[in-house]
């Protein structure tokens, strides 16, 4: 018996020793996983997911010890006060960083208590400028702001589609933030405000905000909010006989606004989203290839930006030697590495240094890149 007890107890030994070799990492995913944002959601998570089990199949080591990583995915309902809920779980939890999350409007309240716990936060979604202008030392984000892609809407609706432009926000911190920019570099560039308007993002019944929008005569509707209201939007456009073009931001530019709006969908209907397309990404051909073979799903918008905003985390930790939030925060703002979405790096607030904007119109069925 004595030499089976002593093998025990080296084997014993050299598994507590291995362990004591190896350091969980948990890292929080905040986004909206049910309801009528839930498909954004998931993006966002299964992007984080992709780029843990990328990073666990090359085998990640920070000062010595291999890093085992574990995702606590959290359900903001794209709910403000959900969201600080989350966050705080997400701090209790002891999560490392934290990617999310999708809305405007749960990031920004949410990052205060991701700031206040010394957890980094980098949102893969969320546009408000004033997510990175509260000089939070540790929020950052992989998508270009709304200042880009406000003014990249505005001018294209005055100086491409048409003098006369509308504007309807859904009020929530995203919606309005971005409508703000579109009527800034509508009147910049040369264009007349026809009228403003603002609805909810719970709202399904646009039809008295779009009959005033009638009697004043735009050529152009912009919308900011939502895919969930801008497919029903459409739909209530061609119903009222409303002859404008239509262009919305990366809230609405999806597969699944195109989708709701079902036939009253056309050539007329114009989106923008911050990047490149994902076909021009410099690794989108082949991300969107493993991405629909893990997931049987195809790319919504929002996972090549989760993928990239996990390795900054990842990158980070590595040049600091540390898994620990106080000690590896400080790199992320000096991370530079080749992303899926293309070069990977902040600028002094945090935000995404080469924030490109693209223009697409439906065509065929799909979003058509055209600028």
């Amino acid at each position: 018996m004595k030499p089976t007890l002593i093998a025990l107890a080296v084997l014993a030994f050299g598994a507590s020793a291995a362990q004591a070799q190896e350091v969980v990492v948990k890292i929080g995913v905040a986004a909206p996983l049910t309801g009528t944002q839930a498909h954004l959601g998931k993006d966002i998570e299964n992007g984080v997911r992709l780029a843990v089990e990328d990073a666990q199949a090359k085998g990640v080591v920070v000062a010595g010890k291999k890093v085992k990583f574990e995702i606590q995915a959290e359900d903001d309902q794209a709910d403000p006060r959900t969201a600080t809920t989350v966050a705080q779980r997400l701090a209790d939890s002891n999560a490392k960083g934290v990617i999310g999350h999708l809305n405007s409007g749960a990031s920004i309240p949410a990052s205060r208590i991701y700031n206040e716990a010394g957890i980094p936060q980098i949102s893969p979604a969320s546009t408000n400028p004033k997510l990175t202008q509260q000089n939070f030392k540790a929020t950052f984000r992989t998508i270009a702001n709304d200042v880009q892609q406000g003014t990249a809407i505005g001018k294209y609706a005055s100086t491409k589609l048409g003098k006369r432009v509308a504007i309807v926000d859904d009020r929530t911190a995203y919606g309005q933030g971005l409508a703000d920019e579109v009527e800034k570099a509508v009147k910049a560039n040369g264009g007349q405000l026809s009228g403003r308007e603002f609805t909810s993002d719970k709202a399904t019944d646009f039809l008295a905000i779009l009959t005033r929008i009638k009697a004043q005569k735009p050529d152009v509707i912009v919308f900011s909010g939502m895919d969930t209201q801008a497919g029903p939007m459409l739909k209530q456009i061609k119903q009222l006989g409303l002859d404008v073009k239509f262009i919305t931001g990366d809230g609405g530019c999806t597969g699944e606004m195109i989708k709701l709006a079902g036939d009253a969908i056309s050539a007329n209907a114009y989106c923008t989203q911050p990047g490149l397309p994902l076909d021009k990404m410099p690794g989108g051909k082949t991300f969107n290839e493993r991405f629909k073979k893990r997931f049987n799903a195809d790319v919504q918008v929002y996972a090549p930006y989760a993928y990239d905003a996990t390795f900054a985390l990842l990158e980070a930790m590595k040049a600091a030697g540390s898994v620990e939030p106080a000690k590896y925060a400080p790199f992320i703002g000096k991370v530079n590495f080749p992303g899926v979405i293309g070069n990977v790096s902040f600028d002094a607030k945090g935000d995404i240094k080469e924030g490109a904007v693209s223009v697409y119109q439906f065509k065929g069925g799909k979003w058509d890149a055209i600028n």
